[in-house]
C-alpha cells in the first residue's frame, strides 16, 4: 500500500516539477520580450519582474517534492561512504526527518501568510495590483505537498527498514550510488 502511494506521489511530483519548469520558461520568454521591447522600441511591458518573481517562487515550491523523491537534495556526505549500512540508514532517516520538519515549519508560516492575504484581500503594491492569493496558493500547495512527500518517504523508508533492512531503506531515501545516477541519466529503469 505505502509503495503504491509513494509511486503515485512520485508521479504527481514529476508533473508538478514539469509545471514549475513551464512557468520558468514562460517567465524567461516574457523577460526576453520585455528586454527586446525596451531596447528596440523604448517601451516596457511592465510587470515582467513581478510575474517572474511569482513564477520562481511557485516553481521552486512545486519542485521540492520531486527533488526529494529523486534524492537530489544537497547533502554533506563526507563521512557517509565510510559508515556501515545501518548508520547510513539512520543518517538518511534523520536527514529526511529534519528536512520534512523544516518544510513543515515553512508550510505553517506560508499557511498563515495565505490566510492573511485572503482575509485582507491583499494585492501587490505594483501597477498590476495582482491579488496576492493567485501566486500564493499554488506556492502553498507546493510546500504542503513537500511535507506530505517527506512524511510519506519517512514512513516508507521505516517500513522498508523493518521489512527488508538498511539497504532497501537507503534505496528510497539514501544518497544515490554512481550506478543509480548513470542509470537515471541514461533512462534505464530496473
Amino acid at each position: 500500500m505505502i509503495e503504491k502511494l509513494i509511486s503515485i506521489s512520485h508521479g504527481t511530483a514529476r508533473r508538478l516539477a514539469w509545471f514549475g519548469g513551464t512557468l520558468l520558461i514562460a517567465a524567461s520568454v516574457l523577460v526576453t520580450i520585455d528586454v527586446i521591447c525596451r531596447k528596440l522600441f523604448n517601451i516596457s511591458l511592465g510587470g515582467a519582474d513581478e510575474f517572474t518573481g511569482y513564477c520562481f517562487a511557485v516553481a521552486t515550491s512545486l519542485s521540492l517534492s520531486y527533488a526529494l523523491f529523486e534524492r537530489v537534495h544537497i547533502r554533506i556526505d563526507a563521512l557517509y561512504g565510510f559508515a556501515g549500512p545501518r548508520l547510513r540508514a539512520a543518517a538518511d532517516l534523520f536527514g529526511v526527518a529534519l528536512l520534512t520538519g523544516f518544510t513543515a515549519l515553512v508550510a505553517m508560516m506560508a499557511w498563515g501568510l495565505v490566510a492573511d492575504t485572503l482575509e485582507y484581500n491583499s494585492r501587490s503594491i505594483t501597477p498590476l495590483k495582482v491579488p496576492l492569493a493567485i501566486p500564493q496558493i499554488p506556492w502553498l500547495i507546493g510546500w504542503l505537498f513537500a511535507v506530505f512527500s517527506g512524511v510519506l518517504l519517512l514512513v516508507g523508508a521505516i517500513a522498508r527498514l523493518r521489512r527488508e533492512g538498511a539497504e532497501a531503506s537507503s534505496q528510497l531515501i539514501g544518497i544515490k550510488s554512481t550506478k543509480e545516477t548513470i542509470e537515471d541519466e541514461a533512462g534505464i529503469r530496473t
